[in-house]
C-alpha cells in the first residue's frame, strides 16, 4: 500500500526526515512513535503531499507520487485538533469529503449515517459542533476521515487532547473499526500505550530516522537501543560485562540469557524483574518512594538505592510493597534482562 525510499526533509541545516525507509501493507494498522521532534509529523506531511522531500519517493499502491497533488493522492488525515468546521453541523462535516466528490445527496446521507452509527454517534447529523464533547468531536473527525473511502488514513495525535479514561476506551474502539472497515492505517503518537494498544506494527523514530520497527510485543520485550529503551519509561540501564550466563555491573554480578553475547555491552533490567528479598539475601538497597500504579493488579512502582551503583526501579503488588526508608534486599530474574544494541 505504502512505500518510502529514503525519503529526506530539511528544514534549513536541520534533517527532520534522514533517508527513511517504510512500508505500509494492505489493512495494516502502523503507530510512528517518538518524542518531539522526532519526525513524527513531518514524515505523514511528506506521505500526504504537504511536504516535498529534498530526496526519495513516496510510493502509493505501486505510483509514485512524486509531483502529485494532495487531493490526488486518495489518503485522509486527521489532525490533532480534529479542525471541524464550526458552521456545519455534525452531518455537513462528516459530507464534506463526499461533497468534494460530488457524491450524490442520496448516496452521501447513507453513507454519513453508516458512518456515524460505526463511530458511535448514531443520528447525531444535525447536532451543532460546538454543542459536542472533545470525545464526540474526535469522533466526528474520524468519520468525516473516512467517509471518502481513503486508500490510507493517516492520523496526527488522534487522542493527544482528550483526558486519560476517554483516551484509553477510545483506543480499544479505533482498533475494532479499523479492522472491521479493513482499514489502512497510519498514525503518530508520543504516547506507547496508546501505540501499543492500536498497532499491528510500532516504528519508533529518534532524530528523523527509524530507530526501531516491530510488532508491539517485540518492540516492548527487545528493544534495539538505549533510546529506545528510556523512550518507552525504562531506567534501569547500566553498562556491563557479559561472561557467560552472568554479566559483571555496577549492581554486582547479574544473571543473564543463557546465549547473551560476551563482552562489553548495555543492559536494561525490567523492574518486573527486581526481585525484593530479606536485606541479607541480596543487593542491599533502601526504598526512597513508591508510586501506586492502579490497574486491576494493583501494582507498585519502587524506587531503590543500592549501597553501590545507580538507583534501581522495581515493580511489585501492592499489599507486598514496603514503606519509604525500608532496607531491602534485591535479586534478579535472567528472563528480564534484555542486552542492548549489538
Amino acid at each position: 500500500m505504502l512505500r518510502l525510499d529514503g525519503v529526506t526533509v530539511r528544514f534549513g541545516t536541520r534533517l527532520a526526515l534522514d533517508e527513511v525507509d517504510l512500508e505500509v501493507s494492505d489493512h495494516e494498522t502502523v503507530c510512528v512513535l517518538g518524542p518531539s521532534g522526532s519526525g513524527k509529523s513531518t514524515l505523514l506531511r511528506a506521505i500526504a503531499g504537504l511536504q516535498r522531500p529534498d530526496a526519495g519517493r513516496v510510493v502509493l499502491s505501486g505510483q509514485d507520487q512524486t509531483g502529485v497533488p494532495p487531493h490526488r493522492r486518495g489518503v485522509g488525515l486527521m489532525f490533532q485538533d480534529h479542525q471541524l468546521f464550526p458552521q456545519r453541523d455534525v452531518g455537513g462535516n462528516v459530507a464534506f469529503g463526499l461533497r468534494m466528490r460530488h457524491t450524490g445527496r442520496r448516496q452521501s446521507d447513507e453513507r454519513v449515517a453508516e458512518l456515524l452509527g460505526l463511530v458511535g454517534l448514531p443520528g447525531a447529523q444535525r447536532r451543532a459542533v460546538a454543542a459536542l464533547s472533545g470525545g464526540e468531536q474526535q469522533r466526528v473527525a474520524l468519520a468525516r476521515a473516512l467517509a471518502p473511502q481513503p486508500r490510507l488514513l493517516m492520523l496526527d495525535e488522534p487522542l493527544g487532547q482528550l483526558d486519560r479514561g476517554l483516551r484509553e476506551r477510545l483506543v480499544v474502539e479505533l482498533r475494532a473499526l479499523f479492522h472491521r472497515l479493513r482499514t489502512t492505517v497510519l498514525a503518530v503518537t508520543h504516547d506507547q500505550g496508546e501505540a501499543f494498544v492500536l498497532a499491528d506494527r510500532v516504528v519508533v523514530m529518534d532524530k528523523g530516522r527509524i530507530a526501531q520497527a516491530g510488532t508491539p510485543l517485540e518492540v516492548w520485550q527487545r528493544p534495539a537501543s538505549e533510546f529506545v529503551a528510556r523512550f518507552l519509561g525504562f531506567d534501569n540501564i547500566v553498562g556491563a560485562t557479559v561472561h557467560g550466563d552472568a554479566a559483571e555491573t555496577p549492581w554486582g554480578k547479574l544473571p543473564v540469557p543463557r546465549g547473551t553475547p560476551t563482552g562489553g555491552c548495555v543492559l536494561l533490567v525490567r523492574p518486573t524483574g527486581v526481585r525484593l528479598t530479606a536485606p541479607e539475601d541480596g543487593l542491599p538497597c533502601t526504598v526512597e518512594a513508591r508510586t501506586f500504579r492502579g490497574g486491576d493488579a494493583a501494582a507498585v512502582t519502587l524506587l531503590l538505592q543500592p549501597e553501590n551503583g545507580p538507583r534501581l526501579e522495581a515493580s511489585c503488588a501492592l499489599r507486598q510493597a514496603p514503606e519509604a526508608g525500608t532496607t531491602v534486599g534485591v535479586t534478579f530474574e535472567a528472563e528480564e534482562v534484555v542486552r542492548l544494541g549489538r
